[in-house]
């Protein structure tokens, strides 16, 4: 972090205590934003906007990392194992404090996909038991419930969402209607990653713990994207990412379970019985980097100096800007609702007679835009995620280049 950007962070969270309403005036504060960009070491010869996948981290965690893999590689049986190793419980603690939760409930993994396979895999369940979801979540985890289909003879069940969903009630409703006598899992994005929908988590998870039926809460795309805690979803199990919107170094994440509920899930390695009701059971994967882990602690300290409610806000606007422009075309069809209870940062674009794949393809090709493609059995698109850095000038190289097709069309291969 610049010291520029640190001591401007520290005077505006001075000025705007008490007032988190004031934080959406920041948002096009484009001096303020300039300080925040100068914290990152992107690439400016290209524009990403793709940082829903992977973010790059500020250079202040890449120094934490770089500085603790240096000492881990003095004498790693000692540096690593045991003076780097025990720091990792200062880490759990401050996001087990940010999240609103108890440090014991909080599991440190290596991403959303270990998280959610902890959970996926850990019940135990019967041939013919169902599990539930949706049709647009994530295809790995689609993927794990598929293989507890052929081997175990368990069944998924899956159904559509609205697209975009702006009735919480009926997003409720639908899950509650296939709910059978069979279902015992239940699995739910937090948002959905091909269109940035906000999900009611809270009122599905209460809905089903009123059936005895856990929920799994695929968190990936959500942790530190927008300002919440874990009781403001009320789940028992929540797996999310912290290379995506912590900015944290890459391969790190978390896994949140309540406490009555850990004894009752089996980890993905295996792990000693007197761990049985021991969060770091989830944890036992065998050797594996300190640094990565020690590092999230300097991501946590930015995300927290820049500011929860400013940086949603900062998120919305970027989204704002791009989707608006793109709206004023007939041919333009927005996947997500621009209403801020139901996206955030996240939203995915559809020029219609235009393919989506192509389009991607020809924004990289030709302007060095990074997008990704999203295809559906249901609709399609283009999936844009802009992050704190992105500069105004980039929003706006990515609209020309966009409109330029939707008045042209692609240029002939």
């Amino acid at each position: 972090m610049t010291p520029a950007f640190a001591s401007r962070a520290l005077q505006l969270a001075d000025d705007l205590a008490g007032h988190p309403g004031e934080a959406g005036a920041l948002a096009g504060d484009e001096a303020f934003w300039f300080e925040v960009q100068q914290a990152f070491t992107v690439d400016r010869s290209l524009v990403n906007l793709n940082n829903g996948g992977v973010s790059p981290s500020p250079a202040v965690v890449q120094q934490a990392m770089k500085r603790h893999l240096d000492y881990s590689n003095t004498a790693p049986s000692y540096a690593m194992w045991q003076v780097l190793e025990p720091q990792r419980e200062g880490v759990r603690q401050r996001l087990a404090r940010f999240f609103g939760c108890d440090a014991e409930e909080l599991a440190l993994t290596r991403n959303a996909s270990e998280s959610l396979q902890i959970c996926q895999l850990g019940f135990d369940l019967e041939p013919g038991d169902e599990l539930l979801t949706t049709n647009q979540d994530y295809p790995r985890m689609i993927s794990t419930f598929l293989q507890r289909e052929r081997r175990e003879g368990i069944v998924l069940r899956r159904f559509s969402l609205p697209v975009p969903a702006e009735d919480p009630d009926r997003v409720v409703r639908l899950f509650e209607q296939h709910v059978t006598p069979r279902t015992r899992l239940i699995l739910i994005s937090h948002i959905v990653n091909i269109t940035g929908q906000i999900l009611p988590v809270r009122d599905v998870v209460r809905m089903a713990r009123r059936r005895g039926i856990p929920v799994i809460v695929d968190g990936a795309h959500s942790f530190a994207h927008w300002p919440f805690a874990a009781g403001d979803l009320d789940c028992d199990y929540y797996g999310t990412s912290l290379h995506k919107w912590l900015f944290a170094p890459h391969g790190t994440g978390l896994l949140y379970v309540r406490r009555e509920k850990i004894a009752g899930l089996w980890p993905l390695m295996a792990a000693p019985s007197e761990m049985t009701e021991n969060v770091r059971k989830f944890e036992e994967i065998g050797t594996h980097p300190a640094a990565n882990f020690l590092a999230i602690g300097e991501a946590l300290t930015f995300h927290e100096a820049l500011g929860p409610a400013r940086k949603a806000a900062r998120l919305r606007h970027l989204r704002d800007a791009w989707a608006g422009r793109l709206l004023r075309h007939d041919r333009v069809r927005l996947h997500t609702s621009l209403d801020p209870r139901f996206s955030c940062g996240i939203a995915t674009v559809q020029v219609e007679g235009v393919d989506s794949v192509a389009l991607v393809d020809h924004l990289w090709q030709q302007h060095r835009i990074i997008t990704t493609a999203i295809r559906h059995e249901e609709f399609e698109g283009v999936r844009v995620t802009p992050s704190v850095y992105t500069l105004p000038e980039e929003i706006e190289r990515f609209c020309e280049a966009t409109e330029r097709v939707i008045e042209r069309g692609l240029p002939a291969a």
